[in-house]
């Protein structure tokens, strides 16, 4: 179903607060209520009211912050990355589903953008579609035409003012997440909030955007199966991207979901194989599985499929003295070293000297069940495991084991990329045993 077009946006601080003032209200008289009655029931019915309660606070959020757009919306999906943690699977999907309710707004309200970033000149080279040809939280995209030559262009346009909101509407969203008892509060969760503001902060700089499209370009151009978008810079601003526009194929396309398994596995190791460049030669990640950030462009001769790379926005770099321990952690893990991979764990900050045995069992499992696919020469049935399901209760068991101790925050978004790589493969069919992929860097 098409979404509407908003007519306009409360990016103006005041107008946010009042909107957000009407949340944490609602929320604090939900919570209440929610207290009052808990004294009646049994302690079976408590948890289901419990975890009922929790996901009908987390879906009145979810529409409320889908019309605020900016770094309120962006900020509920980020944190959906740490939900698996601190919040009811119920309620960690209707936040996940944020990322799909953002309505496009109305071209009137971004032209004053694209005047203050790239000026009339500019402006008048260009011949831009009124329509959105995508729209997220903090943002939207729009084709164009560079008039003179007739070059394709996609114009990644901010909305108005989000980048000034962003402490404001972290310290309103903490709240009302406090206030609803979505959140404990404490130092685990501070962390949390400064690691989604750094990554807000990072995503509304588009002029950094931009240097990594470039970086990844020429990082990339030598490899036939990867196409990055050329930048133009003088379409270009602070809040204005402008890239040459490739269209492709979403993964999930019945195109590319009919091409044989051969073609579809190629696919497959040429994703799993970015991600590994990324970590381990470029030190460079980019955190944003979303499918939406990979199209597909197909060989007519079936030769060379290639995957279109786009938004550089979550690139977050990895720091030496992390990565070093993180190589070796994976090394251990694939070549079932339990030794290894806890000494790496104690290394990362993950595990403790002081840990008793069954928590460090429980942190081995985890490891090997994550590199399972990569074990015995038979290959490996991406489609039809189960796998996610299976480290999702472990890790849960295990972040319940480990109480308030946070990860390294790196980790977190490695996480994130690392189960996006097992969703693309698994939408693909793919059925191959992957484990060559890691032969630049890991050892036998």
């Amino acid at each position: 179903m098409k979404k509407k077009e908003l007519d306009s946006i409360k990016s103006k601080l005041l107008s946010r607060g009042f909107s957000l003032a009407k949340i944490t209200l609602q929320a604090g008289t939900r919570a209440a209520s929610h207290s009052l009655s808990q004294w009646a029931y049994s302690r079976e019915e408590k948890d289901d009211r419990l975890s009922r309660y929790l996901t009908s606070q987390i879906q009145m959020l979810a529409g409320e912050l889908g019309q605020l757009k900016g770094s309120l919306m962006k900020a509920g999906q980020l944190l959906s990355t740490y939900g698996e943690h601190f919040l009811p699977p119920e309620a960690n999907e209707v936040l996940k589903s944020l990322q799909y309710q953002s309505p496009p707004v109305k071209f009137a309200l971004l032209q004053p953008v694209l005047v203050r970033e790239l000026g009339e000149d500019k402006l008048a080279e260009l011949e831009i579609d009124p329509k959105p040809f995508a729209a997220a939280s903090l943002g939207q995209v729009h084709r164009a035409r560079r008039l003179k030559d007739g070059q394709e262009l996609a114009l990644k346009i901010q909305y108005p003012d989000v980048d000034k909101a962003i402490a404001s509407d972290l310290r309103f969203l903490k709240l009302v997440l406090s206030t609803s008892k979505l959140i404990p509060r404490g130092p685990r969760f501070d962390q949390i909030f400064a690691e989604v503001k750094a990554m807000l902060e990072q995503e509304v700089n588009y002029e950094n955007e931009l240097n990594f499209t470039q970086d990844f370009a020429d990082k990339l151009k030598e490899d036939p199966r990867y196409r990055v978008p050329q930048v133009f810079p003088e379409y270009s601003g602070q809040r204005v991207l402008t890239t040459q526009f490739m269209e492709g194929l979403p993964s999930d396309n019945p195109e590319v979901l009919a091409l044989p398994l051969e073609r579809r596995n190629r696919l497959g190791q040429a994703y799993l194989e970015l991600y590994l460049r990324e970590l381990f030669d470029f030190a460079c990640v980019q955190t944003d599985p979303h499918f939406g950030n990979y199209r597909i462009e197909l060989d007519p001769e079936g030769r060379q499929d290639r995957l279109i790379l786009l938004d550089f926005g979550a690139v977050r770099q990895v720091e030496p003295e992390f990565l070093k321990p993180y190589q070796r952690l994976v090394m251990a893990a694939l070549n079932k070293d339990g030794l290894g991979v806890q000494r790496a764990g104690e290394d990362l900050g993950l595990l403790k000297d002081s840990d008793p045995p069954e928590l460090v069992e429980k942190y081995l499992q985890l490891c090997f069940l994550i590199t399972e696919p990569f074990y015995g020469p038979e290959a490996y049935d991406w489609g039809s495991s189960d796998l996610p399901q299976r480290v999702a209760k472990v890790g849960a068991d295990l972040v319940a084991s480990f109480h308030l101790r946070s990860p390294p925050h790196q980790t977190v978004f490695l996480d994130r990329k690392l189960g996006g790589t097992f969703v693309f493969l698994s939408k693909l069919g793919c059925q191959a045993q992957f484990r060559s992929s890691f032969a630049p860097w890991i050892t036998s």
